[in-house]
């Protein structure tokens, strides 16, 4: 990607002429936008200048909340996750269901819904006939990256009233013992080698694991191994015709039945498991796919790309949403180096992704374009044209400007994606308006967590305004309570966000304390995310009340809200933000963009290894006066601003431990590790 990325403007013939070209191409669009003027295709449903309904207490409900009722469900025929499918395969007949890039050629092969059906009762029959119980006492472990068969397991469960249980692939095996022990998981699905060593390298700390299924083949050397262990080891394959020499008929769940227990990766201590029901997920989905459909319609031929992980909300949430609607899913091969090609053979027309690959997208062409004023006047240009037209409720990807600037983009992506969701994270502004532009598709953005099912605010389609999280969901109440520590008080329309909602979770598996701490006495979530109430009725999440502390003076610092600005800077891959409640400020451990510095360095005649770089004062001095500048126009109080900074060249990941599965700072890691490192960076600035 990012080398195509690099050479988007690459064979642009109109960039290629020579400052005259500006009259040319201005005239030209002008003349080919006159001549193709559109008409409105994407009104907004509601009246943007008030987006959600002000009860008397401050409380705040979607405009589609009919007489103050949440929403529950979609369709009188969707109460669950298995309604869900059966739906699906009803309207889908034997349309594709699931496919995978395979085959010599790399095409998508395509399985349908029955074939996906069939397969699930197969697998779910040969559980039941191993002993398990068709009922949510069944915890079914899922250790596996996006593949059909953890579609299959999934919907085995939901076919006899089982629960699935996602060990994160990214997890490690501490964590993937401590969930097999916590929830005495008997029977887990595996896709590789590795997965499968590392369960039983812990199988004697996990008494209850009886069964490994692997989805690959598993080697002689590996079932020796199992045997060792005492774990049964078994093909998935083989455990399909099985299940077919025993098959059983469904138990379908109720929808009060817990359908998943989902774990969430903390930045301290062990993972936290949340329940979930299946009127929890169907409640949020069906909201979810309630606010879309006012914008896109979706028909058994449209095509979504699973990419982000399974094992958590979002990923499923969309599969769900699918399944309800005879979608196809189609799967990436597992590397997301290779995103790209598989978008372009799938040819997706829903995508959902998350801030940071949009962030990168739209770094790297702004990045492409910087050494040409007249590439740099072009695409600003363009982001602007179609952005009126965003504003005018046009949405297309055949203006002049698609086919001069954006059409590379749209082609990265398939070229036929007609709705993007993004979430996990706010998405700057600016970021919001080019993704717009560029993808000449509806965007839409939301806002939520695990322990809400997924949503609680979205926006409306046809809103061109950015800077926020939409507005409630139909199935969510939303208000903001007072933080007074951190100054955040709800008659200023500020405060921390908090949920209610039938999708709300039943609580964390096996941890009262915790629950009690997230959920009130009058069942409210509360999340633990700052948000203010804009005049529109949207919401805008400003700040994070985890991960505070006080600096000696007496100031609040979030770090979070800091390093999200830092990492604004074009020289800055990440950043990790430390204070000491005995110093008056902060200091900051900042990775410099390995794909940034190499081409800066070589134009300031320093040498492009980042070892050396990072070691080099005059680039220490370049970044701190950049990502203080930043700071500055992003309203950082001095108290917040960091007194100094380390450069570090090597990236913060999963394999050096320094961030969670979900790509956030490992902050009791972090600071062991440069706690000496912080040490010397308060004694060089306080000398």
């Amino acid at each position: 990607m990012s080398k195509k990325m690099s050479d988007f403007f690459s064979d642009a013939s109109a960039l290629s002429i020579g400052a005259g070209v500006v009259t040319a191409v201005s005239a030209a669009a002008a003349t080919y936008y006159l001549s193709t003027r559109p008409e409105p295709n994407v009104l907004p449903p509601i009246d943007l200048t008030d987006q959600s309904v002000v009860l008397e207490d401050g409380t705040r409900l979607s405009r589609f909340t009919r007489a103050g009722n949440l929403m529950k469900y979609l369709y009188d025929d969707v109460k669950t996750t298995y309604d869900a499918f059966q739906r699906g395969m009803k309207i889908s007949g034997d349309k594709p269901c699931l496919g995978t890039r395979t085959g010599p050629n790399l095409e998508y092969e395509w399985i349908s819904y029955r074939e996906v059906y069939e397969k699930s009762r197969a697998f779910g029959s040969g559980l039941l006939a191993k002993g398990l119980k068709p009922d949510d006492s069944s915890f079914i472990g899922i250790y596996s990256i996006n593949r059909p068969e953890w579609v299959f397991t999934e919907q085995a469960c939901s076919m006899f009233s089982m629960v699935s249980v996602p060990l994160y692939d990214s997890l490690g095996p501490d964590a993937c013992k401590y969930i097999i022990k916590q929830g005495d998981i008997r029977y887990v699905v595996c896709d590789s080698k590795q997965k499968t060593k590392n369960l039983l390298a812990k199988a004697d700390q996990c008494p209850s694991l009886k069964c490994i299924i692997m989805m690959d083949s598993p080697s002689e050397e590996l079932k020796s191994e199992a045997a060792k262990c005492k774990v049964e080891l078994i093909q998935f394959q083989d455990f399909l015709e099985f299940g077919k020499k025993n098959l059983k008929e469904p138990k379908p769940p109720k929808e009060s039945d817990l359908a998943t227990v989902c774990y969430t990766s903390g930045t301290t201590g062990d993972p936290k498991g949340v329940m979930l029901t299946h009127a929890n997920l169907i409640c949020n989905m069906s909201a979810v796919a309630f606010i879309a459909l006012k914008a896109i319609s979706v028909s058994q031929d449209d095509v979504h790309i699973s990419y982000l992980p399974l094992a958590h909300m979002f990923e499923r949430g969309m599969q769900i949403i699918c399944y309800m609607h005879g979608c196809q899913v189609g799967f990436f091969r597992g590397d997301v180096k290779l995103l790209t090609e598989d978008m372009q053979t799938l040819r997706p027309t829903l995508f959902i992704t998350v801030p940071r690959l949009l962030n990168r997208i739209y770094d790297k062409i702004v990045n492409s374009v910087q050494g040409s004023a007249l590439k740099s006047k072009l695409l600003e240009w363009a982001v602007e044209a179609k952005s009126k037209e965003v504003e005018n409720y046009i949405v297309r990807k055949d203006s002049i400007w698609d086919k001069l600037v954006f059409g590379k983009v749209q082609n990265l992506l398939g070229g036929r994606v007609k709705i993007v969701i993004t979430g996990s994270a706010p998405l700057e502004a600016k970021v919001f308006k080019f993704i717009r532009a560029a993808f000449g598709c509806v965007v839409m953005e939301g806002y939520g967590q695990t322990e809400a099912t997924a949503g609680i605010t979205f926006s409306i389609p046809g809103d061109p305004s950015t800077g926020h999280v939409g507005c409630p969901l139909p199935c969510c109440k939303v208000k903001l309570v007072d933080v007074p520590e951190m100054d955040y008080y709800s008659k200023d329309n500020k405060g921390e966000i908090c949920s209610y909602s039938y999708s709300t979770f039943i609580g964390y598996f096996k941890n009262e304390e915790k629950t009690k701490k997230a959920i009130d006495d009058d069942g409210w979530l509360h999340t633990g995310d700052i948000g203010q109430w804009l005049p529109n009725g949207t919401l805008k999440i400003i700040d994070r009340k985890k991960n505070i502390f006080k600096l000696s003076q007496g100031e609040y610092i979030a770090t979070e809200k800091i390093e999200n600005c830092y990492s604004r800077s074009r020289f800055v891959a990440q950043a990790f933000v430390d204070g000491n409640s005995l110093k008056n400020n902060v200091v900051g451990i900042i990775v410099p963009d390995p794909e940034v510095m190499p081409e800066w360095a070589k134009k300031e005649g320093l040498s492009p290894d980042m070892k050396e770089l990072c070691e080099n004062k005059k680039v220490k001095e370049m970044i701190f006066k950049d990502i203080v500048r930043i700071g500055k126009e992003a309203g950082l109080k001095t108290f917040e601003q960091v007194a100094n900074i380390h450069l570090f060249p090597e990236l913060f990941s999963l394999e050096n431990d320094l961030l969670t599965p979900t790509f956030k700072n490992k902050r009791p890691v972090l600071r062991k590790r440069f706690q000496s490192v912080i040490n010397d960076l308060y004694a060089e600035f306080e000398k």
